[in-house]
């Protein structure tokens, strides 16, 4: 019975964390000179785990289908329009990588990378897509916790 009270007691803080932490809506991200972004989307730390499932998830964050990442070896046919992510995080920081993620235009001009937290000033989006990010909060703090991880061995 004490497991059971532990369990939901766990549970229960971790809803009360998550409910408490404000989530930044898409209209109201920073962005410090250069693109990058300081401030956590959510509040709440991300999922490395999670982060590789979407980078992978080609309905999802698609990043495969234009980067070349060695972690994710088992995937077939990674692209080669962007550059390696092997080591990424080494190049960039966690603000600057967050920024890309969240829309990379405001670091790279003329860049095809999706804003992938962004609902306004886009092109042909269709009408079910409109108002609507590619990835939720979280998920960019996922990824963006799971592109913390490759580093330079």
């Amino acid at each position: 019975m004490k497991r059971k009270a532990f369990l939901l007691i766990g549970a229960t803080v971790a809803f009360a964390t998550m409910a408490a932490a404000e989530v930044v809506a898409p209209g109201d991200v920073v962005f410090e000179d250069g693109g990058a972004v300081a401030q956590s989307l959510t509040g709440v730390a991300g999922d490395p785990a999670a982060g590789r499932e979407i980078f992978a998830n080609r309905k999802l964050g698609n990043c495969l289908a234009c980067h070349v990442n060695a972690d994710l070896n088992e995937q077939l046919f990674h692209g080669e329009v962007g550059p390696p992510l092997d080591g990424v995080a080494d190049r960039w920081e966690e603000a600057q990588l967050r920024g890309i993620l969240v829309n990379s235009k405001n670091t790279f001009e003329g860049t095809i990378m999706p804003a992938f937290y962004r609902t306004d000033g886009l092109n042909r989006v269709l009408e079910k897509f409109q108002g609507k990010t590619v990835l939720t909060a979280q998920q960019v703090e996922d990824v963006l916790a799971y592109l913390m991880t490759l580093k330079e061995e």
